[in-house]
């Protein structure tokens, strides 16, 4: 069955249907599984940080790795910011960081987003000139890759009133339309958000972040120990397809595969949260060898057995046969193959 949301049609399948009956039974035995794991949240919520700010930035081209913010936001020195990825990278923690203290407070308004933009680009010494204020040149969605090259993924809403006319009337439908499921709305706002491109640069990290905070706002309190950033990345490919396959329909597309890549993202990391309650158990029953591997990948992702045996003090081999061990627990995940092995928590 077919259906129109704002501009869109949007086709109200049993896939979704059940997408959103799944993430929300899960919603809703949230506040007993937040009572009973309140110290481990606290834990996940530093390393979702990490994750969320790392993959977001490296979708648009960074080439820091999670290891590498993690030292950067434990060592902010806001005068040294020189370089580009360290700025970006800082300004996305910011703006996360304000969304999780903050969020009641935070109306979905244009000035609201444009405040949220300054805070993202503050530190980026190139974007200070239209920093906060939407765009006064046409851009484009580009896919950055690691060799850097890129590609136009597509065509954004020309700058000036054209801008400024979506920008008010996705605030205006976002505003009046209370028969729309909050997800399919939150899914909906990052679409469209991102198709208008409203400012100059940091318009994907924006939408981003922007997911966060209206899911937050309908209280899945829960995405704030979970890296939504880093489920995209992992599908980078498959995100920047379905962008372009619904924006070649532009006007009035049909966006049904965007909503069910979104609630795909946001059914997995769920699991993954869940994943990891069930193996706080399992990790009190480890050996004090596996504790101490298990440690040293949580603190340095992408690390390789040789390099963990070297800083442990274990032996190759042992290290080699405790990884497999872990992985078959479902503690961390192998990344690669051959001499490129590496490992991180799942």
């Amino acid at each position: 069955m077919k259906n129109s949301v704002h501009t869109f049609t949007l086709e109200l399948n049993w896939e979704l249907i059940n997408l959103i009956s799944q993430i929300d039974r899960f919603d809703a035995s949230w506040t007993s599984i937040e009572r009973r794991e309140g110290q481990t949240l606290k834990h996940l919520k530093n390393i979702a940080t990490v994750r969320s700010v790392g993959a977001s930035t490296r979708i648009e081209g960074s080439a820091m790795s999670d290891e590498e913010v993690e030292v950067l936001l434990n060592n902010i020195d806001i005068s040294r910011l020189e370089d580009r990825d360290a700025q970006e990278v800082v300004g996305y923690f910011e703006t996360l960081d304000t969304i999780s203290e903050a969020y009641p407070d935070i109306d979905i308004t244009e000035n609201s987003l444009k405040n949220l933009h300054n805070i993202l680009m503050k530190h980026s010494q190139k974007d200070q000139w239209h920093r906060g204020d939407y765009k006064q040149h046409s851009n484009a969605v580009e896919a950055n890759y690691p060799d850097g090259t890129r590609q136009i993924i597509f065509k954004t809403t020309e700058a000036g009133f054209p801008t400024q006319d979506a920008m008010q009337a996705l605030m205006d439908w976002y505003r009046e339309d209370t028969e729309t499921h909050p997800l399919v709305k939150c899914a909906l706002f990052s679409y469209e958000f991102v198709s208008i491109h409203p400012f100059q640069d940091g318009n994907g990290r924006l939408s981003r972040l922007l997911a966060t905070l209206l899911l937050l706002k309908h209280g899945y309190r829960w995405i704030q120990y979970v890296s939504l950033e880093h489920e995209i990345e992992k599908r980078k490919m498959e995100y920047y397809r379905v962008l372009r396959g619904c924006q070649a329909q532009r006007p009035n597309e049909n966006v049904s595969e965007w909503v069910v890549f979104f609630f795909r993202a946001l059914r997995k990391v769920q699991e993954l949260l869940m994943q990891k309650f069930e193996t706080s158990g399992i990790e009190t029953e480890l050996s004090s060898r596996q504790k101490a591997i298990l440690t040293y990948i949580e603190n340095h992702p992408g690390c390789k057995s040789s390099e963990i045996a070297k800083k442990t003090s274990i032996p190759n081999p042992t290290v080699k046969k405790t990884l497999s061990e872990l992985v078959d627990k479902n503690l961390i995940e192998k990344h690669g193959a051959g001499p490129g092995t590496n490992y991180t928590l799942l």
